[in-house]
């Protein structure tokens, strides 16, 4: 069964249709409809929905929303290709994906870094202590992911692995904790609640937040279509104040929160699930302020931004996994940090 936490690491790109968005739009007239998408994810975006936020702003600057879930990442890279979602919600190598296959988004804000809720798990008793007892070893990790994406960097470019030295094997996460409880497996890369499951039984060798410091990161992002923000600037600039808000709040009181915090309890009314596995996942993510999104570790800094080279990197990835046919030349363009910028310099 799929479950909250694992919808938008699953980047699905089968089926993205080619070509820029064919989005027709009227300017910011009073209450003009926009669509959101977004998926079952955790932080204070989803609260910030749920405690009508969003909802307050847009209407300030004369739209109404309409928020639409989405199951998985593969249904909203279609919804955006198709020009029925103008801002949503989609991972680093989703987004990757649809702007390589020319759809024209521009990713605005980091939703979260990925961090320590992906990680590399050694089952005990496989004689996995470090990362070079990896060879020979199998390793389950859904293919076309981020967790397949850090874990083949990893390999490469800091533990000085050979890829074809270690049996990786291809398995959703649900099929990786029922290998796991058989014995099938040596070690897993993946995310909650498979990888809280398999962490009671081994010893976490890795994870997300330790690779993308040392290569380049993965995150959950929210992108828009170009052609729509550029002529909707009021509720791109709304969107983005609420965003600043809801981030400055969290990382202020995140220490404070419980299951039964009003950010819990909205999460919760948004995408369901159990207070204490949201808090849980919560501890695991890293959500960037509005001074963190503009700089150069995130959206800032043209070519030399974190999220330009982590497009480049998860592009190449996407051709050895024969789902692109060649990485674009520069992946600048699809990053705009101005609406950070503009967000962090009114919190000052």
């Amino acid at each position: 069964m799929k479950t909250m936490f694992g919808r938008i690491r699953e980047y699905t790109v089968l089926g993205l249709a080619a070509g820029a968005l064919g989005l027709a739009s009227a300017g910011a007239a009073a209450q003009t409809k926009v669509v959101v998408g977004y998926q079952q994810i955790v932080g204070p975006f989803v609260s910030a929905i749920a405690d009508g936020s969003f909802d307050k702003a847009a209407k300030e600057a004369g739209y109404d929303i309409d928020w639409r879930q989405f199951s998985s990442a593969g249904d909203i890279s279609s919804a955006f290709a198709s020009g029925d979602v103008p801002v949503g919600v989609l991972g680093s190598t989703g987004i990757t994906a649809a702007v390589t296959r020319g759809v024209d988004v521009e990713l605005f804000w980091i939703l979260d870094n990925i961090g320590k809720s992906e990680a590399l798990v050694a089952r005990n008793g496989s004689g996995i202590t470090k990362p070079a007892d990896l060879v020979g070893k199998k390793v389950g990790v859904p293919f076309v992911s981020t967790s397949h994406f850090h874990l083949l960097i990893a390999m490469k470019d800091i533990w000085k692995i050979n890829a074809k030295d270690v049996q990786i094997l291809n398995m959703q996460p649900p099929q990786i904790v029922a290998a796991w409880q058989r014995g099938d497996l040596d070690a897993a890369y993946v995310w909650p609640p498979a990888l809280t499951e398999i962490q009671k039984t081994g010893t976490t060798i890795a994870d997300s937040a330790e690779i993308g410091k040392k290569s380049v990161p993965t995150f959950d992002g929210i992108i828009a279509n170009k052609d729509w923000a550029k002529k909707n600037p009021k509720f791109m600039e709304a969107f983005t104040r609420v965003l600043a808000k809801a981030y400055k709040d969290y990382n202020a009181n995140s220490a404070n929160i419980t299951a039964d915090s009003d950010t819990v309890k909205g999460i919760v009314k948004m995408i369901g699930g159990k207070p204490d596995d949201i808090v849980s996942a919560l501890k695991l993510l890293l959500f960037p302020d509005a001074t963190e999104q503009a700089s150069n570790a995130w959206l800032g800094g043209g070519k030399d931004s974190g999220a330009a080279k982590a497009f480049a990197a998860s592009a190449q990835f996407l051709k050895d996994q024969r789902q692109i046919n060649k990485p674009l030349d520069d992946y600048t363009p699809f990053v705009n940090a101005s609406y950070a910028e503009a967000a962090a310099k009114a919190q000052q």
